[in-house]
């Protein structure tokens, strides 16, 4: 199974396309469920943060005016990543915000983290259709997983993300049978219709003893 880089990023607001730009990052490599590397970092992009943005994430403009600016932080991260297949919780989110900021720094974004994003949101939507909610803290304490540092920093999301993610794997192998839980497969998931979930675990299912 190929490593993962499971990505979080904090920012201005909600869209690049509006001119917010990111404030922090955070990468967590992973690879059959076992954190490989982190990478993290503040960044300096220039423009302000709004007060309730700070009353949300704890990142002040005084903390991103010492921090590197963007397009440094953009080139270690595009580096960090390399080719790997990526995964956010809410993905479209985070891939926004990571294909922008590679532009802006002049970074092509490899085939592989510019299309192949899975979203342990949707994926959680078509495994964990009984649980209360599918946002990212919810989830966390759905299935007990530990939590670490400030919720609504880069790292602490992106680890608990990453942690969603190995329980995502585990339970594709234990309660689905599933050989290789592996990227393509989260990505069919989350493009699967709920009512044809079941079929397609069992296209992936270990075939039964006979």
């Amino acid at each position: 199974m190929t490593c993962i880089a499971v990505i979080d990023f904090e920012t201005t607001g909600l869209s690049p396309a509006m001119g917010d730009r990111a404030t922090e990052v955070a990468i967590v490599l992973v690879e059959n469920g076992k954190v490989l590397d982190r990478f993290q970092s503040l960044m300096n992009a220039g423009v302000h943060i709004p007060a309730f943005i700070t009353s949300f994430t704890g990142i002040s403009n005084a903390m991103v005016s010492a921090a590197p600016d963007a397009d440094t932080v953009m080139r270690e991260a595009g580096r960090f990543v390399g080719s790997a297949p990526m995964v956010a919780h809410n993905a479209s989110f985070d891939r926004r915000f990571w294909l922008a900021e590679l532009a802006n720094a002049g970074v092509p974004a490899t085939h592989a983290s510019a299309q192949a994003f899975a979203c342990t949101m949707l994926v959680s939507r078509r495994l964990y259709p009984q649980a209360p909610s599918h946002k990212l803290g919810v989830l966390v304490d759905y299935h007990h997983l530990p939590t670490g540092g400030r919720a609504h920093r880069a790292m602490a999301d992106a680890e608990m993300a990453a942690a969603l993610l190995g329980q995502i794997q585990h339970d594709l192998r234990t309660r689905h049978g599933v050989l290789r839980p592996d990227h393509g497969l989260l990505m069919a998931l989350q493009r699967c219709a709920r009512p044809a979930v079941q079929a397609l675990m069992a296209q992936h299912a270990a075939p039964v003893p006979v």
